[in-house]
């Protein structure tokens, strides 16, 4: 009699959690619930004119191939497209034949550590990091080296360190980092990239936010000082739409037939008609012109929220004041763990995500005493009375504490 107990799953399932995102989105979506927990663009910002008559175009079109299986590399018009940003921005040397659209940056995590990773290899991740890469990693089994973050990124000593373990690969997200906001200074990406070129190393580059900075200084990605190493990764969920789940890898000549047998095994490709509409929506629009009003808003966005802070949480709190992007992090006395401050904020009607699926080696402690808030999804009155009712959390469990 067939008996559907653990058994009969593969080992790699037995351990791995779900995204806590994911598990806390049914609290997070209660009634007059504020959420700072899910990574969600401002709805309000997506350009949905724009995309209902980039959509339209398709169809004007009358060309029955838009309906038809296509090449697993991505529709080649966008993959220009892509490569013309990058040329804008000073990698010209990033050509259309060296991307591959994938199905959101979560696909192209799956697809390098099936190309690279044995279980048991090692990986390197900054600390804290992304939570979907740490679940979309740890389906192989690897093991992880950590590296502190510092004001200005990783810890260029213990990445030595870490690299001198062999490790295979080094994922890093320069740019406004999920979780802690942080953006690692050019002196630091050269330092690295001088660091890694001396290994066996590849440099897995994560960059879906790097568009959406707050200031005019431009970001070189850690690619442009060690191309050879690295795979970087880009994505338009941040920029234009998420539920496309488009998504694109920069990879070296030497990678990319081992990444394109992984993709073709995965799916096939990525959904054109989207790519289609993109490519539409790219050729028509001002693209910088969209992120501009993007990040005029997010940074309004932070802004409050940290003018929030400073007002309403307690004095030992101390936040990231991120130069970009969607989040900020913040470290609490130790009299405030993180997972029971998300318990008590629950009861106040405000959610966060705690720190602790953010640290691949300390998931289950109860001394991670951080979180991340996201600031990009609402707007500054809201933003103010979240913070207020964290705050106030807080504050019982100091007081209770002491």
């Amino acid at each position: 009699m067939f008996n559907p107990d653990e058994q009969i799953f593969a080992d790699r399932m037995m351990d791995l959690p779900r995204s806590f995102v994911r598990e806390i989105l049914e609290v997070a979506t209660q009634p007059n619930m504020i959420s700072f927990a899910g990574g969600l663009p401002n709805k309000n910002l997506f350009p949905v004119e724009a995309l209902r008559l980039a959509t339209e175009k398709i169809f004007e079109e009358k060309d029955p191939n838009i309906f038809q299986y296509a090449s697993s590399e991505g529709f080649m018009p966008l993959r220009r497209q892509i490569a013309d940003r990058y040329a804008k921005k000073g990698m010209k040397d990033v050509k259309a034949e060296n991307i591959l659209i994938t199905s959101g940056s979560q696909q192209a995590f799956d697809l390098v550590v099936k190309a690279f990773i044995n279980e048991g290899d090692k990986i390197i991740l900054e600390e804290p990091t992304y939570l979907g890469a740490i679940q979309a990693f740890s389906l192989f089994n690897p093991t992880y080296v950590t590296v502190p973050l510092q004001e200005d990124g990783p810890d260029t000593a213990a990445m030595e360190q870490a690299l001198s373990q062999g490790a295979k690969l080094l994922y890093l997200i320069p740019n406004f980092q999920n979780p802690s906001g942080t953006t690692t200074s050019a002196a630091k990406r050269k330092a690295i990239a001088d660091l890694v070129r001396k290994t066996n190393t590849v440099i897995l580059e994560d960059d879906p936010y790097g568009e959406l900075s707050f200031s005019d200084t431009p970001f070189s990605p850690v690619r442009s000082y060690l191309p050879e190493q690295t795979i970087l990764l880009g994505s338009f969920s941040k920029v234009a739409v998420p539920a496309f789940r488009i998504g694109w890898m920069v990879l070296p000549d030497y990678v990319k037939a081992k990444i394109l047998v992984a993709k073709e095994a995965a799916d096939l490709h990525t959904n054109t008609f989207t790519q289609r509409i993109i490519h539409n929506f790219l050729t028509d629009n001002d693209l910088d012109a969209h992120i501009a009003r993007i990040t005029a808003r997010y940074k309004s966005q932070k802004e409050a929220m940290i003018k929030a802070i400073a007002e309403h949480f307690p004095k030992e709190v101390s936040t990231t004041n991120p130069l970009g992007g969607m989040f900020l992090w913040a470290s609490m006395p130790k009299e405030v763990p993180a997972l029971k401050l998300f318990e008590a904020g629950v009861q106040d009607g405000v959610c966060i995500v705690p720190g602790n699926p953010f640290y691949a080696k300390k998931y289950h402690t109860d001394e991670i005493t951080t979180m991340r808030l996201c600031y990009a999804s609402m707007d500054e009155p809201t933003i103010e009375e979240g913070i207020k009712r964290l705050g106030k959390a807080m504050q019982r469990m100091i007081a209770h504490a002491r």
